[in-house]
């Protein structure tokens, strides 16, 4: 399994042409063992997370419509809830308000999971743990990165 210093959580169609791309390229640099866009990797059942050293979590317009980032985003929270590893939020083109609070593009893709999911309740506890990871981690000061 490889072990990652930091492991970074993003949508690809959102940010993976652009600021993670800049970001993996900038960690790379200073030697940091990062995971990357990999598809092969990106669609793995067994996303190798939980060995990284620190976390960060790009939240942009598409993020809670991809289950793949709520399921890593799940276990990122579960790994800084076991152990004093750091998770860096970074809030791209979006207002970090909405991603606690759920509104806006989140409460839809949100909403959406819910609407799919409606018959299988252990999906529906698992939507319901997203929606407290997101708060969890939009809660934490970050960087806001924004066309202001």
């Amino acid at each position: 399994m490889v072990i990652y210093d930091v492991f970074v959580s993003f949508c690809s169609e959102d940010t993976g042409n652009n600021f993670t791309g800049f970001l993996f390229q900038a960690l790379h640099l200073h030697g940091i063992q990062t995971n990357n866009d990999d598809a092969d990797l990106r669609k793995a059942e067994s996303i190798p997370i939980e060995e990284s050293r620190l976390f960060i979590v790009v939240f942009s317009k598409n993020y809670a419509s991809s289950t793949l980032c709520l399921q890593e985003l799940a276990k990122i929270c579960n790994c800084i809830e076991a152990s004093s590893r750091r998770v860096l939020p970074i809030f791209y083109d979006v207002d970090p308000s909405h991603v606690r609070k759920q509104s806006g593009f989140y409460d839809e893709a949100l909403s959406q999971h819910e609407k799919r999911f409606q018959e299988d309740k252990v999906k529906m506890e698992e939507v319901q743990k997203w929606r407290k990871d997101l708060e969890s981690v939009a809660g934490i000061i970050g960087s806001d990165i924004r066309n202001k």
